[in-house]
């Protein structure tokens, strides 16, 4: 096992229950671990990109994000925020995982390590962890919105988010590209920055939100 991968893990040990903490805990631990990570992802953003207009868009979709991710917590239920992060990381770790074993065709110029294989693998985890996120009825709350879809919509929706949060994974490895730099900071052992490790996170809370909107209806 690499030394890279050993920090990674570690960081993950403990950062999961910092931020389960964090959501499930209430209000006041939501806003300062939004408080601590946006303006770490504020920093990065400002060291990752050098034209002023995608550096002051980028500025206004971060503040944008964290915002709506707050109103999502909070006029929902912390269940809600859990189940998108679920995903996401599921999205993040099958393709890491699938690539990792599996190799194969690259996906994209603009993020070399990402390969077709590592794609499948996204959307499998994904869907097996949304399965048993829902199924096992984890946390109860969250069937008051998620236990009326049938299971064709349930995976329609899971798809969606982690197709979303693939792109944003994308997004950020096209930036990080142009600026030349292999993470967006060094603040995670094993991870690189906090924008590293929530690329696809920020572009799905607003999609996430918005399909949450349209199934209410």
């Amino acid at each position: 096992m690499s030394n890279e991968l050993l920090k990674r893990i570690f960081s993950s040990i403990v950062l999961i229950p910092i931020i389960f903490f964090s959501i499930i805990k209430g209000e006041f631990y939501f806003k300062i671990m939004l408080i601590v990570l946006i303006s770490f992802a504020l920093y990065e953003w400002d060291k990752l990109v050098n034209q002023k207009i995608i550096k002051t868009t980028g500025f206004g979709f971060i503040f944008f994000v964290f915002i709506l991710s707050f109103f999502l917590r909070n006029n929902y239920n912390s269940e809600i925020f859990l189940f998108l992060i679920l995903i996401c990381v599921s999205t993040d770790l099958g393709g890491y995982i699938f690539g990792k074993i599996l190799k194969g065709p690259k996906l994209s110029k603009v993020s070399p390590n990402k390969t077709y294989s590592g794609m499948i693998g996204s959307y499998i985890l994904s869907l097996l962890s949304g399965y048993f996120f829902l199924k096992l009825k984890i946390f109860e709350k969250i069937d008051e919105f998620l236990f009326e879809l049938n299971n064709l919509e349930f995976v329609i929706l899971i798809i969606i988010i982690s197709s979303i949060s693939q792109v944003g994974d994308l997004i950020i490895s096209y930036f990080k590209r142009l600026a030349k730099v292999k993470n967006t900071g060094n603040l995670l052992p094993g991870h690189g920055g906090i924008l590293d490790r929530i690329d696809g996170l920020i572009f799905a809370v607003p999609v996430f939100y918005l399909l949450i909107l349209i199934l209410k209806v």
